[in-house]
């Protein structure tokens, strides 16, 4: 074993441990391997950052703008609500969830399909009169394996697509994990929906009330498109029943009607009075097509104000810095729109004043969306009810001017909140954008790395991802582990411990057997992505499993798929993928309890894939 060798070899092992440790974040763990290698010698200095630019790192954070893009635009929410049955039992509903979440993961960041649709599966977890963990690890495992089918479905199958590359063949295609990938997820979610569900332990949620945000009163018009027109409040109800939401009174012609009978059909330009969380209100727009009144025209627009108010004191305080800004003046509606909670001080200027009454429209360009008081309905409109302290506003608008305005009023600025408001135009346009980079690379047209990355160009000039959200999207973290591990696992090959390792396991372990090579390939990445980040483990493993290709004479591409399925495979541990240890927390898990599950399903992956991987791509 030569210096070199030896130094690589102990700066893997020091990083390994780190990464079990756990103490430091993955990519501080690989920032400092990387630092490590080029003070060591063995990454040349001029390269130490030549990882940033790998068309694997590119495209992944490529692929995390584009889930964005589909996540905002209510995209995904629409599919979520015409796959999955109202009304269905136990192993259809979990059967459709799982295989919802599988068929996502294979083209959106499977983070970003779990964290879709974790909502969706606590409320499944009510109807089906189960604990929150015996839909959410599911729900994770099957968002887990549906992220092998596609070359973009998961970031080790990037990694890999990678190593082959520049080994020579050339990229994987965008299918070309489906073979293995597409029969191992089948054969994970059949098994998680009839046996394996049942061996998830049934704990109550460690994070209590984690997903009750707390309701608000909203005010929603009924355009005459919408769905609900016709329907009696009783059957819109019943519809949203699950969201939690409800009809607590109703505008019709200017008169409010309070408590309205519930046999009271819906028509057209009514306006419903709905007291519902911010989850609840988002599954009514969808479900509906209504949309929110205070974003459309109002009589706040027109000059008008609510009787006795006097809008022109309105300038004796601070809130009235604002009343020279005319229309022309107001924030352009290309700007970064944010959903805002604030809370209403005891000093607050615009206590005692309504939204008319401030215009916040027409000089503030903010929407008042909602206000929560107490869970009581409101004795009058939206826009005439005069601000208590105490009072919690969700506000709607520019950045900028939402700081300005909780500046200048004295409120207090809870959280960001998250309505994703269904906008039809931009889903089907976000939609498209996704197929068209998937087309590209699937076609042969062009490369993974620049077709995802015209998509995200694509995405900012037609806005289904506005411009300033496009890096808040991108999982740096994940992008910084893989651009400093990339040149770490260039130098297992450069200085030959690639080759050193793979002789080893080939001549003590497989010897020379190259099914039982192919085995020990696939069991290692499987365990070590359990205890180490999966994108590190396929980094790390890739130029190991080359070199054991070549010294047994076979085909590569049998032992690079084999770390693809490997390096998908984290069921053992919460820490071995982020979807794990999303459900930690909600699920009531301990760090013991993922291997009840996922030891017999990581078994049926190995017994499933091998012989599919010596069909597939043969020996």
């Amino acid at each position: 074993m030569s210096a070199d060798q030896f130094l690589i070899f102990a700066i893997l092992g020091a990083t390994l441990a780190a990464f079990l440790w756990g103490r430091y974040r993955h990519d501080v763990v690989a920032l400092a391997a990387l630092l490590a290698c080029v003070v060591a010698g063995v990454v040349p200095a001029a390269d130490a950052f030549a990882g940033f630019g790998h068309p694997a790192v590119i495209t992944v954070a490529c692929v995390l703008v584009l889930s964005h893009g589909l996540q905002t635009t209510g995209a995904v929410d629409w599919l979520a609500r015409s796959v999955l049955p109202r009304e269905a039992g136990r192993l259809a509903s979990m059967a459709a969830l799982m295989g919802l979440g599988a068929a996502l993961s294979g083209f959106m960041n499977n983070v970003g399909a779990m964290a879709l649709l974790m909502p969706v599966a606590v409320q499944l977890a009510g109807r089906l009169d189960l604990m929150p963990g015996q839909v959410l690890m599911p729900l994770a495992f099957g968002t887990i394996l549906g992220g092998m089918t596609t070359l973009v479905g998961t970031p080790p199958n990037l990694i890999v697509s990678g190593f082959r590359a520049e080994a020579g063949p050339g990229h994987f295609g965008m299918f070309d994990f489906a073979p293995v990938g597409v029969a191992v997820a089948l054969a994970g979610v059949l098994f998680v929906v009839l046996v394996g569900w049942r061996l998830v332990p049934a704990r109550k949620s460690a994070t209590g009330k984690a997903f009750d945000t707390g309701t608000y009163l909203t005010e929603v018009r009924v355009p005459e498109k919408s769905k609900a027109v016709h329907l009696t409040l009783r059957g819109f109800e019943r519809e949203i029943e699950e969201s939690g939401a409800q009809v607590v009174g109703l505008v019709r012609n200017e008169v409010r009607i309070t408590a309205p009978h519930g046999g009271r059909r819906i028509r057209a330009g009514d306006i419903l009075v709905l007291d519902a969380d911010v989850e609840g209100l988002a599954e009514a727009l969808a479900l509906f097509g209504i949309e929110l009144e205070e974003q459309g025209p109002s009589s706040e627009e027109a000059g008008d104000t609510a009787p006795g108010s006097r809008p022109q004191d309105v300038a004796e305080d601070g809130a009235g810095k604002h009343d020279e800004k005319s229309a022309e003046d107001k924030p352009d509606r290309d700007e970064d729109i944010v959903l805002r909670e604030l809370a209403v001080l005891p000093g607050s200027s615009i206590v005692g004043r309504s939204a008319t009454d401030l215009r916040l429209r027409t000089r503030f360009g903010l929407n008042l969306l909602a206000v929560s008081r107490e869970g009581r309905p409101p004795p009058t409109r939206l826009r005439s009810l005069r601000i208590r302290s105490g009072d919690l506003l969700l506000m709607q608008g520019p950045a900028e001017v939402m700081a300005d305005f909780v500046n200048d009023t004295g409120c207090v600025p809870l959280r960001e909140r998250e309505l994703r408001i269904p906008d039809k135009r931009m889903a089907i346009i976000a939609g498209a954008i996704m197929l068209g980079a998937v087309a590209l690379v699937t076609l042969g047209l062009l490369p993974a790395a620049p077709a995802f990355a015209l998509g995200v160009l694509a995405s900012m000039l037609l806005r289904t991802v506005p411009p300033r959200q496009v890096y808040s999207a991108i999982d740096w973290p994940v992008i910084v582990l893989l651009g400093a591990l990339i040149p770490v696992a260039g130098a297992m090959q450069a200085t030959g411990a690639a080759d050193l390792l793979a002789r080893v396991l080939v001549e003590t372990i497989a010897q020379g057997n190259a099914v039982a090579a192919l085995a020990v390939v696939l069991v290692t990445t499987m365990f070590l992505s359990d205890v180490m980040n999966n994108a590190a483990t396929a980094a790390v493993l890739c130029p190991v499993a080359l070199g054991i290709a070549a010294a047994l004479g076979v085909n590569p591409d049998s032992f690079l798929m084999a770390v693809a399925i490997g390096a998908s495979c984290a069921f053992l541990t919460p820490i071995g993928h982020q979807n794990n240890t999303l459900i930690l927390g909600p699920g009531g898990f301990r760090f013991g309890d993922y291997w009840r599950l996922g030891l017999p399903l990581e078994i049926l992956v190995v017994v499933v894939s091998l012989p599919l991987l010596l069909v597939a791509w043969p020996l």
